[in-house]
């Protein structure tokens, strides 16, 4: 499983457990702020009520005369109080009086448990000792519906405690409260949980971000392509990713040069094996046509060999490079006409007819030297493969985005059998006039440079003979 998924799936079950309880918790927390907010105004209302009792004794004793009038006039009044989601209609509290020993002398639900002793009653029996008096009663156990019962004391001129007064109130409605705040706060959690585990991706994103791009680095390398470490900033990975990148230089280093050191020996072995041999018979009494011929192969091979290092050391250098260097705007047409004039001496050796369709402007990007050898390699090798006599074609004209070079021959083409290697160091097809071969490192550098220049190149043979070089690169 994938780090990243590991810390999508690892937020979600986390935020899920922690939603559920912390839900839960919250849940279970309203409903007793409910209950205090309510138990709250009782008080108030339990001593209001107390002190206008107080101020209508009458010789020491506890008249409701006046409160029972009040009472019913409220209970008669008709009203709609719209409280957010709830709809009241009535007053629904129970007001009830109790003298010094307990005895109910005022009952507002029609007077029902007058005379009845609230003494045991933990509201009244606290009041009248002097503490807070209050008391749940169970109403539904199924609706944890319940009845709170405020008592306050009432007092005599003296200070004396000579009876009590309770305000009473269902807590129905709380339950309608909580219904209602339920799904708002399951919303807000589920809300909350999806912005976490959304942050939570988005984090373990960010996380395996320079992860998956050192990952694409590494693969890029195994495959022998042209990578540069991706910038990966100062963390860990960073500091991963440039010990790669080390290892890759350190590894890369040996095994360049022992493969250079192999081809190079190889490639060697022929001139140095014609120099050898024609020295061995320059030592011999030879006559002085034959000492000419010698001394003439012993500079071509040497000529040869000269050229061979060269060409691997620009092409060394070349593939050591992880970017450009040299950068600038590069007129490709006036580099082409360039080109042509260069070479022109060999196209009149070979009375060569060049046809040239060249459609300015043709701008590019990069390193002019370079892309200028390239060009140069793909011409020189065209008029290498062309019989005397023949037509060569070189065509420049910008394409969807793209700078396009085209050289066409005449000559016999590449054999299928070449197709998979044309472009690999030292190989090379021997020319039809002389039947010789190359260094086989010209069309490795044109690929090099087509590369760096985020272009590329391709080599192919046409239906009516000849061969087709095409050289794309990115246009500006």
């Amino acid at each position: 499983m994938k780090i990243r998924t590991r810390l999508i799936l690892s937020s979600i079950l986390l935020v899920g457990v922690g939603f559920y309880f912390l839900t839960g918790y919250i849940l279970d927390y309203l409903r007793p702020r409910y209950l205090e907010s309510v138990e709250d105004v009782l008080v108030d209302q339990a001593y209001m009520v107390a002190g206008f009792l107080e101020n209508e004794l009458k010789d020491g004793a506890i008249d409701t005369d006046q409160l029972k009038i009040v009472l019913q006039q409220v209970s008669r009044r008709q009203f709609i109080a719209k409280i957010y989601q709830l709809t009241k209609t009535s007053v629904d509290e129970r007001v009830y009086v109790t003298n010094d020993k307990g005895i109910v002398i005022f009952d507002s639900n029609g007077g029902k448990d007058e005379g009845q002793d609230y003494s045991d009653w933990r509201n009244i029996s606290r009041t009248l000792k002097g503490q807070y008096g209050a008391r749940s009663t169970r109403l539904d156990v199924n609706l944890q519906a319940s009845l709170l019962h405020i008592t306050a004391p009432i007092y005599s001129k003296e200070g004396a405690i000579i009876g009590t007064v309770t305000v009473s109130k269902p807590t129905g409605n709380i339950n309608f409260f909580m219904q209602h705040a339920k799904p708002q706060v399951i919303i807000a959690g589920v809300v909350a949980a999806i912005s976490i585990i959304l942050i939570g991706a988005f984090v373990s994103t960010w996380m395996t971000w320079p992860l998956r791009k050192l990952t694409h680095y590494a693969r890029a390398v195994r495959d022998g392509k042209r990578a540069r470490l991706p910038k990966l900033g100062k963390s860990e990975i960073g500091e991963m990713g440039q010990a790669f990148e080390e290892m890759r230089v350190a590894l890369e280093g040996k095994k360049y040069v022992e493969n250079y050191v192999q081809t190079l020996t190889h490639e060697l072995k022929s001139p140095l094996a014609a120099i050898q041999g024609a020295a061995e018979i320059l030592q011999e009494d030879v006559s002085k046509e034959q000492r000419g011929q010698f001394l003439r192969n012993i500079q071509l091979e040497s000529a040869r060999m000269h050229q061979l290092v060269e060409r691997l050391l620009e092409l060394s250098s070349l593939e050591a490079r992880q970017g450009l260097q040299n950068v600038e705007e590069v007129d490709v047409a006036v580099l082409l006409e360039n080109v042509l004039i260069e070479v022109e001496s060999l196209v009149q050796k070979k009375h060569l007819k060049l046809e040239k369709t060249i459609l300015a402007p043709l701008i590019a990007k990069g390193e002019k030297f370079l892309l200028q050898q390239a060009v140069q390699n793909l011409v020189q090798n065209a008029i290498q493969f062309s019989p005397k006599d023949g037509v060569l074609h070189v065509d420049g004209r910008r394409d969807d985005g793209k700078v396009r070079i085209t050289v066409r021959d005449q000559g016999p083409g590449i054999p299928d059998y070449a197709m998979e290697k044309i472009f690999e160091k030292f190989y090379s097809l021997p020319r039809p006039d002389t039947g010789k071969k190359s260094s086989g490192l010209g069309l490795s550098f044109v690929k090099e440079v087509a590369t760096l220049h985020h272009g590329s190149v391709a080599l192919r043979s046409l239906e009516a003979g000849g061969a087709e070089a095409e050289l794309i690169l990115p246009a500006l």
